[in-house]
């Protein structure tokens, strides 16, 4: 009586699953029978086999067959798909926007970025080849009908419409374009910390993935550029100033393309982590790892985590930072103000570093003004070198001039004496300068 109860029960789940498979196995067969052409590829395509495969994944996860020897398999072979279908939404969303990102010199980037897509496409055709075998062999149902090629138009068309909406609130433009460029400069200097200049070989790659970089570092950094994307659109975009301005499209270029190759890496990253590295010390889950790995080589994916999404995430964070410096010094509110020189010791290496990371968090341009001199107020060699001048003649007060946000702080800190005591020993700052510490 119990194992026919079980056997209704099997019977139950593996017809569900194959209602649940059909759109899934439909696309599955669609791509493994097409010619594996860029255009086979659409964004309509990919945004099918990500819903279709993420629906799938979620009735057989709660049916728990990440824990049945049966059906693991099956499930991580949905779940490759899923993950696969994603990073080549976004690699596609790259390859039909970057025209109008008004980015330069973007040749090797797009061989790149080619190079990838035959990767990402190569390697999806394998799994769902392997997913149509798998459910032939779990007795799922194969769907009578078929899609075709006319079912996945693309987006792209002749027409483009007139923007032909405008607002014009000049002064709060201004601020909503320091505050982005702000952001951009942020973000571009934490992740220059990262060292992604250059290409990598597979051995460095794995001492730095998923170690030292990984699927959670690359999702903080897509969430910050996401918000920046966010606040662009909402009260930049919107108001027509992009419009008119060309340095503020190609800003917006430049945050779109690293909002996207970011999206694609972490993807890929959650991949390489989940699927085919720690998959844990049980038979069948080596087994499958070993099998997903036949599909989808770990050291190509590898490779093109860093020396596609990272590196190029690197490099357009890089090139745009000239950009947003120059957007951000135009639309500051400039303002000066005249404070007095640490007591004691003047601009030695404490005061200076202080005085230079206060102008470096807000991003504008500050300069520290000694008679006809004037002194890069970022720079603390050009800060030591003023408080020498400073010092020789006997000067009590000085004046700076540039970013009003980083005036405002300064001010503060002249009025703790730069962060020391009489002897050069470091105080206590105020709750305003707490990024100083």
């Amino acid at each position: 009586m119990a194992e026919a109860t079980a056997a209704q029960q099997h019977s139950t789940f593996s017809e569900k699953a194959s209602f649940f498979s059909e759109d899934f196995l439909k696309l599955c067969a669609y791509i493994h029978e097409t010619e594996p052409t860029r255009e086979t590829f659409t964004k309509r395509f990919y945004a099918q086999m990500v819903s279709s495969s993420k629906l799938l994944e979620d009735y057989l996860d709660f049916h728990g067959a990440k824990n049945n020897l049966g059906w693991y398999y099956y499930r991580e072979l949905v779940a490759s798909v899923r993950n696969l279908a994603e990073a080549g939404y976004s690699q596609k969303h790259i390859y039909i926007r970057l025209p109008f990102y008004n980015l330069l010199g973007t040749e090797r980037f797009e061989e790149a970025g080619y190079a990838t897509h035959k990767f990402l496409s190569g390697s999806l055709r394998a799994i769902c080849r392997n997913a149509m075998k798998e459910a032939g062999r779990l007795g799922i149902k194969f769907p009578s009908d078929r899609v075709v090629w006319d079912d996945f138009p693309g987006i792209p068309t002749e027409t483009r419409l007139e923007s032909d909406i405008d607002e014009e609130n000049l002064s709060e433009e201004r601020k909503n374009v320091v505050r982005i460029a702000t952001e951009f400069l942020r973000v571009s200097r934490e992740f220059e910390t990262h060292s992604f200049y250059s290409s990598h070989s597979i051995e460095q790659i794995k001492q730095i993935v998923p170690s030292r970089f990984n699927e959670e570092q690359a999702r903080r950094f897509e969430m910050a550029v996401h918000s920046l994307q966010s606040s662009f659109d909402t009260y930049v975009n919107r108001s027509g100033l992009q419009l008119r301005k060309q340095g503020l499209k190609s800003l917006r270029g430049h945050i779109s393309v690293v909002l996207h190759l970011l999206e694609m890496t972490r993807r890929l990253l959650h991949y390489y982590e989940r699927h085919l590295y720690e998959v844990g010390y049980k038979s069948i889950c080596i087994q499958v790892r070993n099998e997903l790995a036949k599909a989808v080589d770990p050291e190509q994916i590898l490779d093109r985590i860093l020396n596609y999404g990272l590196y190029y995430v690197c490099h357009f964070l890089l090139s745009g930072r000239d950009l947003a410096q120059e957007l951000l010094n135009q639309n500051v509110e400039r303002g000066t103000i005249v404070v007095g020189v640490p007591q004691k010791l003047g601009f030695h290496s404490r005061p200076s570093l202080l005085v230079a990371k206060v102008v470096q968090h807000y991003g504008g341009h500050v300069e520290l003004c000694v008679g006809y001199d004037r002194f890069d107020a970022s720079s603390v060699l050009d800060l030591q070198w003023a408080g020498g001048k400073i010092h020789k003649d006997g000067i009590q007060e000085v004046v700076f001039q540039g970013d009003t946000r980083a005036l405002k702080d300064i001010r503060i800190l002249a009025g703790v004496n730069y962060g020391e005591d009489s002897m050069g020993k470091g105080i206590p700052l105020p709750k305003e300068l707490s990024y100083l510490k």
